[in-house]
């Protein structure tokens, strides 16, 4: 995914994702804003089982303790949870690295 859209679409597209599922009015991801996108995450949205699943999600990415995520949390998450996503970054940055180098 990564290599196709480049780094900067990219990061626009989780961007995107994190305002789909964000609370508008706190401007970060809780439980019920999560819930309240449940379809778009494939889940039903009364199922308590998945009630777990999205608790889970808040807890692995809440790097700071309050409970939601905010924009850099939800990033970080999304490239943990995705392993060729995360080749695929270091693969970013090693061209860009070598284009800043390049133009000294």
């Amino acid at each position: 995914m990564a290599e196709k859209l480049g780094g900067e679409r990219l990061i626009e597209e989780l961007c995107n994702g994190f305002e789909t599922l964000m609370d508008p009015v706190k401007c970060v991801i809780t439980f019920d804003s999560l819930k309240m996108n449940a379809t778009i995450l494939g889940l039903e949205e009364d199922v308590t089982d998945d009630d777990l699943l999205l608790s889970s999600m808040l807890k692995e990415g809440d790097l700071d303790g309050d409970g939601v995520l905010n924009q850099m949390e939800f990033c970080v998450l999304m490239f943990r949870l995705s392993p060729d996503l995360m080749k695929q970054s270091w693969c970013l940055l090693h061209q860009a690295f070598q284009l800043d180098f390049k133009n000294l």
